[in-house]
C-alpha cells in the first residue's frame, strides 16, 4: 500500500499562529478537518493519521521550529518507509504574489530554512514541495520581520480561499499524483 507524508512547516507557540512563516501548519490544520481527521501528539510534532480514498495519509505539524524541520521528516519518512515521491512539504515563499500556489515535484531550498533542513538531512533535493505564496511587501533589511508578520487586512480576506484551494491541491497530490496536480494547480 503506499503511504503518503504531507508536512506543513511552520513555527510552534502563540506567536507564530498566524503569521506567514506558518502557512504550512494553517494548510494542513484545514486538510486534517477535511479528512475529518484530528492531531496527536508524536515523535517530533502534532501528526494525524488518515486515509484519502484508500491512501494511507499521515499529515505532520513539525514541532522542531523551522530551522530543523529535516529532523520530523526524516524521522517520519524512515519510520513508515514512505517513498519520498510521496511527501509533500507545504511552505511559504517570498517570491511569488501572495496566494500563488507552485508546486514542484523537487527544486532548491531557495534560502528558505525548512527546506534546506530537510535537504541536508535527507541527503536530496528530490522530494516534492508545494510553496505558497506571501509575496514581498517589506522594505529591504525588513524581510524576518514580514516573514514572522502577520497577514494584513487584505489577505486576511483572501485567506481563506487561498487555504481551501491548497487543501485540494494537497487532495490532488494524494490521489492524482504530482504531474496532474502541477497542472491543475500551479499558478492559480
Amino acid at each position: 500500500m503506499n503511504k503518503y507524508l504531507i508536512v506543513g512547516l511552520g513555527n510552534i507557540g502563540e506567536k507564530y499562529n498566524n503569521t506567514r512563516h506558518n502557512i504550512g501548519f494553517l494548510i494542513v490544520e484545514r486538510l486534517v478537518v477535511q479528512l475529518e481527521g484530528n492531531f496527536k501528539s508524536a515523535n517530533f510534532g502534532q501528526l494525524c493519521e488518515t486515509s484519502y480514498k484508500g491512501r494511507k495519509t499521515f499529515i505532520l505539524k513539525p514541532n522542531t521550529y523551522m530551522n530543523l524541520s529535516g529532523n520530523a521528516v526524516k524521522y517520519w519518512v524512515t519510520k513508515e518507509k514512505i517513498k519520498l515521491e510521496n511527501c509533500l512539504i507545504i511552505c511559504d515563499d517570498l517570491s511569488l504574489p501572495f496566494g500563488t500556489i507552485r508546486i514542484k515535484s523537487k527544486g532548491s531550498s531557495a534560502g528558505h530554512n525548512g527546506l534546506k533542513s530537510i535537504e541536508e538531512l535527507l541527503q536530496t533535493k528530490q522530494y516534492p514541495r508545494f510553496r505558497f505564496g506571501i509575496g514581498d511587501d517589506f522594505l529591504k533589511g525588513k524581510q524576518i520581520e514580514y516573514v514572522l508578520g502577520e497577514w494584513d487586512e487584505k489577505e486576511k480576506m483572501m485567506l481563506s480561499d487561498r487555504i481551501n484551494k491548497s487543501v485540494e491541491a494537497v487532495m490532488s497530490f494524494i490521489f492524482s499524483g504530482i504531474n496532474n496536480t502541477m497542472n491543475q494547480y500551479n499558478g492559480k
